[in-house]
């Protein structure tokens, strides 16, 4: 089961208060549902690929209209051959879609209804039912930190994007084939909306995850730095031997200054020895990593010069 799975698993076991849930069953039935006229009855349709999602429509059905619906289960023909569920609902379909208002009259609405927007309760779960009917996240273990929300209306996304702005989520709106998304980027903000819409358990563990992932990338980080410069002064010690023996050849060291002498000297004999080791090892007595490192420049001139 995929991670999003988990946390839409998670939300289908949420208790709310009845009208916050209706906030949930409005953008639910608002993405995923279809409405047909037979026998001039308006029949409602609400279809998913997510069993416990379609159980979650039903029940909220029968708990807050006191009507009867259909849960039917039909199987793809096509590419992977999943199991799609519908919930049809043939009595009272106006009724509940005036009350949860997605129709006005014969008109349907694409926008959330302005008793959804600015109330922070009912914002929260209409937002748990977007994201259970068109929302993904990736898994924080394989991939980027990404969740999305999608909706063939260009104003619905612009409206859950005002609903995240509401509650301080950088929520962005972005054109997809055949419709809209709404989405976060960031592990924190993902982890953020997790807690907000009430996936407590799919957010701790989105954060051990992240915590792993983030301690490993830091170790690696650590790691390359290291060998980077290891490497480094492995490259530069080699220079300075190679200079060092260039000035032995063509006019020896006795050519240099006492004090730079007794260093191409220890240098020559101890090449894998560190700035400050070589410092430590002088016969005049030690000096610092920077008077090591001063009298190695003046060496590596001297030899530029040859």
């Amino acid at each position: 089961m995929s991670f999003a799975s988990d946390v839409k698993k998670e939300l289908t076991t949420l208790e709310v208060h009845k009208e916050h849930a209706k906030a949930e069953l409005a953008a639910l039935i608002r993405m995923n549902g279809a409405v047909t006229l037979v026998n001039r009855q308006f029949v409602l349709n609400v279809q998913t690929e997510n069993a416990a999602i379609a159980r979650r429509i039903y029940t909220l059905l029968k708990d807050h209209y006191q009507v009867n619906s259909e849960l039917l289960v039909r199987r793809k023909m096509k590419l992977k051959k999943n199991n799609v569920y519908i919930v049809r609902l043939k009595q009272g379909t106006q009724d509940v879609l005036t009350d949860l208002e997605i129709m006005d009259g014969f008109m349907f609405r694409t926008r959330v209804s302005s008793s959804i927007m600015g109330n922070e309760q009912k914002m929260r779960s209409y937002l748990r039912g977007a994201f259970l009917a068109g929302g993904s996240v990736n898994n924080p273990e394989t991939s980027r930190y990404h969740l999305e929300i999608y909706s063939m209306y260009e104003d619905q996304c612009n409206d859950l994007c005002e609903m995240l702005k509401f509650y301080d989520f950088n929520g962005r709106v972005l054109d997809r084939r055949n419709g809209y998304i709404v989405y976060l980027k960031g592990a924190e903000e993902i982890a953020d909306f997790l807690i907000l819409v009430g996936a407590t358990n799919a957010m701790l563990k989105f954060e051990d995850v992240r915590i792993v992932r983030d301690l490993r990338n830091s170790v690696n980080r650590l790691i390359n730095c290291e060998n980077a410069n290891m490497n480094k002064t492995a490259d530069a010690a080699k220079r300075q031997i190679e200079n060092i023996r260039l000035i032995e050849d063509r006019v020896g060291l006795d050519s240099l200054p006492e004090r730079l002498k007794e260093v191409a000297e220890i240098r020559l004999e101890n090449p894998e020895i560190s700035l400050k080791e070589l410092g430590e090892m002088l016969p005049s007595g030690a000096i610092t990593k920077s008077g090591i490192n001063h009298r190695i420049r003046k060496i590596n001139e001297f030899a530029e010069k040859l």
